[in-house]
């Protein structure tokens, strides 16, 4: 069974390898044709426009890679039932399941590879990418960075650090204040469990304020309550969206336990979510391989319709995973069902279909 282990191996990867170049090659074209105005229009070199579409190929391996391994698996499989490879090993006594066993943990290992580029690979050129298109060509510098949970920005004369449960809300907590004078010696500091800017004036609770004197020591006080007017508001603290996509997987992981502590609901959603999409190539391949035994009856036509049906499966899955993602937002479910329900199902319904198939 080692022969035909490395054989479906084989086959699977190189479709999986034709099937990744020949949508990498679309995206590439589509994504130059919509950019190459901007980047005209920023007189950038053509160096420049090639360097953002080599680094950008990572990503465009992380979105394409579920929908690749299921067509992988389908093609495959179709190509081995179009040479009657596949009556031929049921012939000799081998059962379905144990013929779609290697396609299985084909899926499953170039899924983790996945992964793996996620946390060391797709960082560090998505920040390469956005830093190229935002920053060189839109000219939309960030204001703030966000490093290990918390933001940090540098203000007129002071610098901010905080953690910002929503984006979209004027809340912060853990938040602090440092203002230097002339000298860069600490001339205000203020520590305050929360903060919230509200009508033009930060109001903040539960800290404490640390002044110099004219003496040039400090006077330390604390307070419940404090009011006062900074220089900076919220929508200084510029910490854009696509920052989050920068971060890999640990990152995200040890953003979600931190949020967790302030009982954020959402916490947990850009990790699960970031992680289950890297899996949805392993239930597309579980419903993908019954839709294409459903079809193998039918001589010379298992390809013909299979791989439009399993692209349209595709589509269904990913409108359920991202309507699940929707509700998320809105709270009407927990991170954990809407980023996994649809592989729990969509895995043991395969499961049932192909055994199905060994009776």
């Amino acid at each position: 069974m080692k022969l035909l282990d490395r054989y479906l191996f084989g086959q699977f990867s190189r479709m999986l390898f034709l099937v990744l170049c020949s949508l990498v090659t679309i995206y590439l074209l589509v994504d130059l044709f919509e950019r190459i105005d901007d980047f005209l229009a920023a007189k950038k070199p053509i160096s420049l426009v090639i360097k953002y579409l080599f680094l950008k190929i990572p990503l465009m391996f992380d979105q394409l890679i579920p929908v690749c391994i299921l067509l992988a698996g389908v093609i495959t499989l179709g190509l081995l039932n179009r040479n009657n490879e596949f009556l031929a090993l049921n012939a000799g006594g081998i059962c379905v399941s144990r013929i779609v066993r290697p396609l299985i943990f084909s899926s499953l290992l170039f899924t983790l590879i996945t992964m793996a580029m996620g946390q060391w690979v797709l960082p560090s050129t998505l920040t390469a990418t956005n830093k190229i298109w935002y920053e060189d060509i839109r000219d939309i510098a960030p204001k703030g960075i966000y490093h290990d949970g918390y933001g940090y920005y540098k203000g007129l004369d002071g610098i901010y650090s905080f953690t910002r449960i929503n984006p979209k809300s004027s809340k912060f907590r853990d938040f602090a204040y440092c203002m230097f004078d002339r000298n860069y010696r600490l001339s205000l500091l203020i520590n305050a469990e929360t903060a919230e800017w509200k009508d033009g004036t930060w109001f903040f609770e539960n800290g404490l304020t640390k002044k110099q004197t004219a003496t040039d020591d400090y006077t330390i006080t604390s307070f419940e309550q404090l009011s006062l007017d900074l220089p900076e508001s919220p929508e200084d603290f510029f910490l854009p969206d696509y920052k989050k996509g920068e971060m890999s997987l640990t990152q995200l992981y040890e953003k979600a336990q931190l949020n967790a502590l302030h009982d954020d609901q959402l916490a947990w959603s850009d990790f699960h979510q970031r992680l289950s999409y890297i899996f949805l190539g392993f239930p597309l391949i579980f419903l993908g391989i019954p839709v294409l035994l459903a079809f193998q009856q039918k001589k010379g036509r298992d390809l013909a319709l299979a791989i439009p049906a399993s692209c349209g499966l595709a589509f269904a899955a990913w409108g359920w995973w991202s309507a699940a993602q929707s509700l998320v937002k809105a709270t009407y479910l927990s991170p954990m069902i809407a980023s996994w329900s649809l592989h729990i199902i969509a895995c043991i319904l395969g499961l049932v279909m192909i055994k199905r198939k060994d009776i």
